[in-house]
């Protein structure tokens, strides 16, 4: 990758360590207690993640030319033009892949190899999709027998297009939060010569809703993704390759039902441990929840979501006229929209003034989008969420975590569980822990050390 002059490159480094020493200063504190576990799941200390692998790669990195930002921003790419299938292929057929240069708020970072993938997935209903995914490979002298890959699933929750982590990590949607929250535990897992594989769980340009709430199809796109990941030949990344799986809010429901998956659906696949942080096990309890609360964007992109993969559930047909226009723009925006319309009380978009919740048509979908239900991962899974729902920011009941926790124990899964303090006291008084917090960066060096 072209490298910048060492005053620019300087003056990047020097900035990115400053901004981490603020937010650190006056936040040394002790976290939670620690569950019973070998690796301690504590903050990082600033160090661990300004490493030297970090600190080359923005060093070594340059800033992105006026027309690559343009390019990034704008997001047409053929790459995502779709072949069309015979219909015998195999899930997790790479149908095709090409490297790219990493660009993110129109910076470059060295000492990443990086590919765009289209690979073969299946829906809810059996039939074969496509979907796309970037696989991201720190370049370092790790033997590619040990380099462990980890399935990583942002915070994404978007039903629209060019949205999603192949727009994010090649310059497109510089605003959307979920990108944001990725690069403290994904800068984490490459200095620790990790390969990252992040699936945009459908095709990232494809105009129709994207169904990225549908646990069942998210989770098959997850496993799916890092079979095609191992026919791309990438260093250290194959079939015998050491697996975990990292998924965060919405991208806890598709790490989630890929660890329940991996047993019976790609056993090949060597899955050795999960970190589901601050997920949604029950999308109906999430629903009711926030139907009417500061998450009621979401809660309502939540149903979309999983209409694009149940159409059964025809939900223009039970919309007032404003309901059916507020759902057309979500069905093409990205997740930022939905912060538009916090306390929206959903039930005034139905015409029978039903809460979304209690839709008769949508109870078998809620119930067949449950973690928890049918199969329990053989992995180790750590599961961490906070404690009560005593921030603004937390929009799950965390009654449901804890019930999830106890079924998969009950299955005979090796569960630890991490109640965390996200109250909004911690937020001011430790802002350090609680972002790092927020964002899964205390899990990594336990996913890390089970996976290697």
């Amino acid at each position: 990758m072209p490298t910048t002059g060492p005053s620019r490159s300087r003056r990047l480094a020097v900035v990115c360590l400053a901004l981490a020493s603020c937010i650190a200063f006056g936040s040394v504190a002790a976290a939670s207690p620690d569950p019973d576990t070998s690796v301690p799941l504590d903050v990082p200390a600033a160090g661990e993640i300004l490493t030297d692998h970090t600190v080359g790669a923005l060093r070594d990195g340059r800033f992105a030319t006026p027309q690559e930002i343009w390019d990034g921003l704008v997001g047409v790419d053929s790459f995502f033009d779709e072949p069309v299938l015979r219909g015998d292929e195999k899930p997790g057929t790479l149908l095709r892949s090409e490297p790219f240069d990493v660009q993110f708020a129109g910076v470059m970072p060295a000492r990443l190899d990086a590919w765009k993938l289209m690979y073969v997935t299946e829906n809810v209903k059996g039939g074969l999709d496509i979907a796309t995914a970037v696989m991201m490979v720190p370049e370092d002298d790790r033997g590619d027998a040990t380099r462990p890959v980890i399935a990583y699933q942002e915070a994404n929750d978007s039903v629209g297009a060019n949205c999603h982590p192949s727009s994010q990590w090649t310059g497109g949607v510089p605003v959307e939060p979920s990108g944001w929250s990725a690069i403290g535990p994904l800068t984490q897992m490459w200095s620790a010569g990790a390969a990252t594989v992040i699936t945009d769980v459908g095709n990232d340009a494809d105009p129709a809703p994207h169904g990225i709430f549908a646990g069942r199809y998210a989770g098959m796109a997850v496993l799916n993704g890092v079979r095609a990941a191992f026919e791309v030949g990438a260093a250290g990344v194959h079939t015998g390759s050491p697996v975990g799986a990292f998924g965060i809010a919405g991208g806890g429901v598709g790490a989630g039902f890929a660890a329940e998956y991996q047993p019976h659906y790609a056993p090949e696949i060597d899955l050795r441990a999960t970190v589901l942080e601050a997920m949604v096990p029950d999308q109906r309890s999430f629903v009711d929840y926030s139907a009417d609360g500061l998450g009621a964007g979401f809660a309502f992109a939540t149903i979309l979501g999983l209409e694009a993969q149940y159409p059964e559930m025809r939900i223009d047909e039970k919309l007032t006229p404003a309901g059916r226009a507020l759902a057309d723009h979500f069905r093409g925006s990205c997740q930022i929209a939905y912060f538009t319309t916090p306390f929206l009380p959903l039930h005034t978009l139905f015409t029978s003034g039903t809460r979304p919740a209690d839709v008769p048509e949508f109870q078998a979908v809620f119930a067949d989008n449950d973690l928890g239900r049918d199969n329990a991962p053989t992995s180790k899974v750590l599961v961490s969420n906070c404690r009560a729902n005593d921030s603004f920011l937390m929009v799950v009941p965390v009654a449901d975590t804890a019930a999830l926790v106890e079924r998969y124990r009950a299955m005979g899964t090796d569960v630890t569980y991490q109640a965390l303090d996200c109250s909004d006291a911690v937020m001011v008084t430790q802002p350090y822990r609680w972002l790092t917090e927020l964002y899964g960066m205390h899990t990594v060096d336990w996913l890390i050390h089970e996976v290697q």
